[in-house]
């Protein structure tokens, strides 16, 4: 059964399913698969992920390696403010979150793998964070109040939800008035061949569940969201050892040299405040900072 043929509540189990068996591996298998989905690489190393290692905040304990930006190093995170971290794992955005939001702020993070909740619950207390929390729960229907976040962050968890526009509406409603996001995530421009996106491990390795660049920066702004940024981008590339599962060489050769890209792009944007009304279109796809291009053998990946 491909993807298109599968249900929403099916896909979201198969990405239960398999983030709780990835909950169980090491950074470094995570970080050499598609987000930790299967089929390692020898070629590239950090297929998707950036480094963290440098990040205040940063706890080894936490990173899984699964990540495909650095959301929380754009997100303007301020003393005090409240941060929900959405599909937080095993807590490593939150606790780069807390550095940021200090004793004075809280941090949220949702996540609906039990197995990653347990381990991020565990790392927190390790670390002695009292202000850091972590619940269970679905992005597309998170268990927050509304208007109560000052600042929402994720990464490379969108990409992995049936439906984009459900969750961008749940940022909305939980966002105070002038808070803001910034997440990082997959995005394709072109089409993935029908191996790809059909397969489930894909789905769950956030290839197939990408969605069109144009499309999900129109889910952000369909919300009324203003001041859309896209912060960075950089270009993912599956090494052919990935896609030698997938594709036969003739299938590979004519998708590396089409159309088809394959991106992480981190995105802000702001719910607007109430006390203007600023053109929500003037800022849209503005982009401040442009991410290098992952090639096999590079850093960035």
């Amino acid at each position: 059964m491909s993807n298109k043929e599968k249900t929403a509540e099916e896909l979201k189990q198969a990405v239960k399913e398999k983030y709780s068996q990835i909950s169980e591996q090491s950074k470094d298998y995570n970080a050499s698969s598609c987000c930790g989905s299967g089929g390692t690489s020898d070629e590239v190393y950090n297929i998707m992920s950036d480094d963290y290692s440098k990040i205040e905040g940063y706890n080894v304990d936490a990173d899984l390696g699964l990540g495909c930006g650095l959301p929380t190093q754009f997100a303007k995170i301020k003393d005090g403010d409240t941060v929900i971290d959405l599909g937080s794992g095993a807590g490593n955005d939150c606790f780069v979150a807390r550095h940021e939001t200090g004793e004075k702020g809280k941090v949220i993070g949702i996540d609906f793998a039990e197995s990653m909740i347990a381990k991020a619950r565990k790392n927190a207390d390790k670390l002695g964070y009292n202000n850091v929390e972590f619940r269970s729960g679905d992005i597309e229907d998170m268990p927050v109040s509304d208007n109560i976040a000052d600042v929402i962050v994720s990464n490379c968890v969108l990409n992995l939800v049936p439906d984009k526009s459900k969750v961008f509406s749940e940022i909305f409603r939980t966002l105070k008035p002038g808070g803001h996001f910034s997440i990082s995530d997959i995005v394709l421009v072109g089409d993935l061949p029908d191996a790809l996106r059909e397969d489930a491990e894909m789905y769950a390795g956030c290839v197939a569940g990408a969605i069109q660049k144009q499309k999900y920066m129109g889910h952000i702004k369909e919300q009324g969201f203003e001041n859309i940024t896209i912060q960075k981008e950089k270009t993912i590339t599956i090494p052919d050892d990935i896609l030698t599962k997938y594709l036969s060489k003739d299938e590979i050769e004519e998708f590396k040299n089409g159309d088809t890209g394959i991106y992480s792009i981190t995105v802000f944007a702001q719910k607007p405040s109430g006390e203007s009304e600023d053109d929500v279109g003037e800022h849209e796809f503005e982009m401040i900072e442009e991410g290098p291009t992952c090639t096999p053998g590079s850093s960035c990946c």
